[in-house]
């Protein structure tokens, strides 16, 4: 398999491969600081179709200017709020929107960056980045004010996380797709981040027998891959998704596409 995934790596690994994915948004910007918060709002919000997706981060990111981190600490609360108070992306409202960036900019504010809060909370003799993930998203809902388990969920309630693990992803890893802003995270703690689709591929895949998507299956799901790339158990993950996005292909046409010479006839 290792072969395989590797030739799907190389394949689709590729700056041409990344829009219309929300990632693209954070190659927008040099700054780290900018990099990191444009990755959480563009990933908070990468659920449902693909161009609502696209609109809805287009829209957070024209109303914060040149430098989305400069916007979150140098703006009011009330101000904030009143921009986006129109905002809607389904079940994400504007007062829901603004407590997240009024929290990222507290954050910043008290930390310098995402990253040293997220550290803060990494402990050397962790398994993944789990533990520090439950406590980042503590942290968010504090400085939020209010819980926000539908827009921003915690691994303590069971759910996979997909777009907290996926901005995770883009963070640390580095390679021709993700940026790998963050320095002081290793890629070996990573969890994949798993939705249905790529549920569909693991199931096909034999790299899990669960049929629920949830964080249970998405750690059982990563130690498989861990065994095969256990320094970057992720590594796979932005290919794998790549196969039959914007179609339901059943198992058997998965596994197909995963040939080997399909990728060598490439």
């Amino acid at each position: 398999m290792q072969e395989t995934l590797e030739a799907l790596y190389e394949h689709y690994n590729r700056p041409g491969c990344i829009y219309p994915d929300p990632l693209s948004f954070v190659y927008l910007y040099e700054n780290r600081l900018d990099r990191e918060v444009v990755g959480f709002i563009a990933s908070a919000l990468a659920y449902g179709r693909v161009q609502q997706i696209q609109s809805s981060v287009s829209r957070v990111l024209d109303q914060m200017g040149h430098s989305p981190s400069a916007f979150l600490t140098g703006t009011e609360p009330a101000e904030i709020r009143n921009i986006f108070q129109s905002f809607k992306h389904r079940f994400t409202t504007g007062a829901i929107l603004s407590g997240l960036l009024e929290a990222l900019g507290k954050i910043i504010l008290e930390y310098g960056s995402l990253e040293s809060c997220f550290l803060s909370h990494l402990d050397p003799g962790d398994e993944n980045i789990l533990p520090a993930l439950c406590s980042f998203v503590s942290n968010v809902d504090i400085a939020a004010g209010a819980r926000m388990p539908m827009f921003i969920p915690s691994p303590e309630d069971g759910s996979a996380c997909k777009r907290l693990n996926l901005f995770l992803r883009w963070m640390v890893r580095r390679d021709n797709v993700d940026p790998g802003v963050w320095r002081n995270v290793s890629p070996s703690l990573l969890v994949i981040p798993l939705d249905t689709h790529m549920h569909r591929i693991a199931l096909a895949l034999g790299l899990t027998e669960r049929k629920q998507a949830d964080m249970r299956c998405a750690v059982e799901v990563t130690e498989r891959f861990a065994a095969i790339c256990p320094e970057d158990p992720v590594r796979y993950d932005f290919a794998l998704t790549r196969l039959g996005i914007g179609n339901e292909a059943p198992p058997d046409e998965i596994l197909e596409c995963l040939k080997l010479d399909h990728y060598r006839r490439q």
